[in-house]
């Protein structure tokens, strides 16, 4: 992860929490310490609906919007503690202020919108229901997210609205004004404004089916997308009643007719359903590209490591290839079933053409599971003097590094990419 943005981020909220308790020193520690922690809230929630908004501009700052949503969480989980304990440790300035009606109304809804955010951040925060197997819905999930802007304008109006002592230094409240509209803006416009402006209409060219995963070739209607191998978009479908958007990295290289393609496995209710509702001709929307998980032209050896779908991005990797790439390359493909590898042939028909470039395929029902021993016995060059791309499930990626770090196998970097947004 890239840690620019990230550090940023903390620094606006530490600034928020600084000037807070400057600002109320003269009223005692414990009315610092809760304004402070009151505005370092206001300063996490306005980034976390920021980062929500997916601006472009500052996704390279964090390494790829996969970690852009991790810091988007987080910022709204320190929020939630933050208002918590400001909920508890109250201001003493009553003598210092005078009452008015707008202040007792913003210390009344500030109520509202503490207890407004402590479910919905909740509800972000365990995708399943603890000590069970139960999943929250997605549409349920996404439908309560889009309350945490107006539960924000609470909160802002609270902190603007309340009543403070007379000649107060404006600093604070110009700082904490200024990102409570920079948030409600990005709430603004990622609720009624980027649905219309982002998406750009697709046609479904081909379907084709492979158990459990659906590939689709998608041409476009209008202005083609331009993106880079390795990247990904958010995909709709509300000709077939899919009208949520779902991310998926595009399998396919970038084509002068700006056709592309994507892998997509039944995991949940929405893929599940999306194969049975598709039919060729039908309209489909495709917002991006987002993501940085790109091609490294310079790493002379790299090992291309794949769990289940997670193949998506090296099958773009690998229809990009040209004659001027000459990494040494080795693709290790880990699936249950020879049946899930659908892209095998397509990859054995890319790597006869580049020399540079072996392609493995690990099924755990016929070959075992894929171990780091086995992961070393397949690469055709030292582990440890090369970098390590992986896209899986986590459990894999955890494991197979810890058995090459026992093995003295250790890669000289590791580059991953997120394999869930929730």
């Amino acid at each position: 992860m890239t840690l620019t943005g990230p550090v940023l981020f903390a620094l606006a909220v530490l600034a928020g929490a600084i000037l807070g308790a400057q600002t109320y020193a003269p009223y005692g520690a414990e009315s610092a310490f809760s304004i402070a922690i009151g505005a370092a809230a206001i300063v996490a929630m306005s980034g976390s609906l920021i980062l929500a908004a997916r601006p472009r501009l500052i996704e390279p700052f964090f390494g790829g919007l996969d970690r852009m949503y991790v810091i988007h969480k987080w910022l709204g989980i320190a929020a939630l503690v933050l208002m918590v304990l400001h909920d508890q440790i109250e201001p003493d300035i009553e003598d210092f202020v005078r009452e008015t009606s707008l202040g007792e109304l913003a210390e009344d809804v500030g109520e509202i919108a503490f207890y407004g955010f402590i479910g919905l951040i909740a509800i972000s925060w365990f995708k399943r229901i603890p000590f069970t197997r139960l999943e929250l819905p997605w549409p349920l999930w996404r439908f309560t997210h889009r309350f945490m802007g107006l539960l924000f304008a609470i909160a802002a109006f609270h902190q603007l609205a309340i009543d403070k002592p007379a000649g107060l230094d404006g600093t604070l409240d110009l700082y904490l004004n200024g990102f409570s509209l920079a948030g409600l803006a990005a709430w603004l416009f990622t609720q009624f404004v980027a649905p219309f402006l982002r998406p750009r209409p697709y046609a479904l060219d081909q379907v084709a089916r492979h158990g459990g995963t659906t590939e689709i070739t998608l041409r476009p209607e209008g202005r083609a997308m331009r993106w880079r191998p390795g990247q990904f978009a958010f995909v709709a479908a509300p000709g077939a009643g899919l009208a949520e958007a779902h991310p998926f990295t595009i399998a396919s290289a970038p084509k002068a007719d700006g056709t592309l393609r994507f892998g997509i496995k039944s995991l949940g209710d929405w893929t599940k359903a999306l194969p049975g509702r598709l039919a060729a001709g039908q309209s489909l929307t495709i917002e991006g590209p987002y993501g940085r998980f790109l091609f490294r032209k310079r790493v002379r050896k790299q090992v291309w490591l794949a769990g289940g779908i997670g193949i998506t991005p090296f099958l773009a990797w690998a229809e990009a290839l040209t004659d001027t790439d000459t990494q040494q390359i080795a693709l290790v493909w880990a699936v249950a079933s020879k049946d899930e590898a659908f892209a095998g042939d397509r990859l054995a028909a890319i790597a006869a053409r580049h020399p540079g470039l072996t392609v493995q395929i690990v099924a755990s029902k016929t070959d075992g599971r894929l171990t780091a021993e086995k992961l070393v016995a397949l690469v055709h060059f030292p582990i440890r003097e090369a970098e390590l791309f992986f896209c899986g499930p986590c459990g894999l990626r955890d494991g197979i590094l810890a058995g090459l770090k026992t093995m003295n196998q250790t890669p000289r970097r590791v580059h991953s990419e997120a394999f869930e947004f929730r």
